[in-house]
């Protein structure tokens, strides 16, 4: 029964799981991302070590995700933070608010995305790229950009979408304590970029007890671009694992050898 169970598990529930193995394929992927500078103190108390801050800023995002392998159609927002890892740079996934389900459960459960249930949107008005997230009935983000004023780069757009990702990944052990804390890395992969532009942008966030995303405040907007993309989202490695050594530690004070496991995301 043990064998047969580990042949079928891959997500919960077991015989009807929230979402399909992947990979999982973006096509049309669209992105609105305004880059802003914040509180370095701010940021300081957020990102967790072995990461370490580059410079004091903040990618605020809207993505629109048309047509997704086995998450459908839907919208994502939230905030990602420039950060370098043993020399490495790339972006630590700070939180993300979604309208969609599977993507929520697959997202926390595969990789650790920071993920929670919100109203996000991307759409175009007339002459203004807009995107809006609200928390049930509360505005928490408003951002807008001049839509394709000028086009940018392509293959520099494509370079930096491949660049790594990082996420603090936490899953509760059934008494309450952390089961699973790590750090993974993730890429995105085979990214084909249709269309990039940037143009003039403002954005404004506003305070939520349970979507704190005006914790980093805008002091400055430095930049914003609009991009479309067809790509995949590659899965994870776990780069560091921060209940290792006191695994470790309870192994020697039971006085038995226990082989311990690195579980990727």
């Amino acid at each position: 029964m043990n064998q047969q169970i580990r042949n079928v598990a891959f997500a919960m529930p077991l015989t009807n799981p929230a979402f399909p193995p992947g990979p999982y394929r973006f096509i049309n992927r669209e992105y609105f991302i305004i880059q802003y500078r914040t509180d370095p103190e701010a940021l300081r108390r957020i990102v967790p070590e072995p990461l370490e801050l580059t410079e004091p800023v903040v990618n605020y995002e809207f993505i629109r995700m048309p047509d997704s392998t086995g998450f459908g159609d839907y919208t994502e927002s939230g905030q990602i933070i420039p950060v370098s890892f043993r020399g490495q740079t790339g972006s630590f996934v700070h939180q993300m608010f979604l309208n969609d389900h599977p993507p929520i459960a697959g997202g926390r459960e595969l990789w650790g995305f920071p993920k929670k249930l919100a109203q996000p949107k991307l759409a175009v008005e007339t002459d203004t790229l807009v995107g809006t997230l609200d928390y049930g009935s509360v505005r928490i983000a408003t951002g807008t950009m001049g839509y394709k004023h000028r086009a940018l780069d392509l293959s520099t757009e494509a370079r930096k979408l491949i660049a790594p990702n990082f996420l603090l990944k936490i899953i509760p052990h059934v008494d309450g304590t952390a089961r699973i804390c790590e750090l993974v890395r993730f890429h995105l992969e085979d990214v084909t970029v249709k269309g990039a532009w940037t143009g003039p942008a403002a954005l404004d966030l506003f305070s939520h007890a349970l979507a704190p995303v005006a914790e980093l405040p805008v002091l400055q907007v430095l930049s914003a671009k609009h991009i479309v993309a067809d790509l995949t989202l590659g899965l994870g490695t776990v780069v560091h694992d921060y209940l290792e050594r006191s695994a470790a530690a309870r192994s020697r004070g039971a006085g038995s050898e226990i082989l311990t496991e690195t579980h990727a995301g």
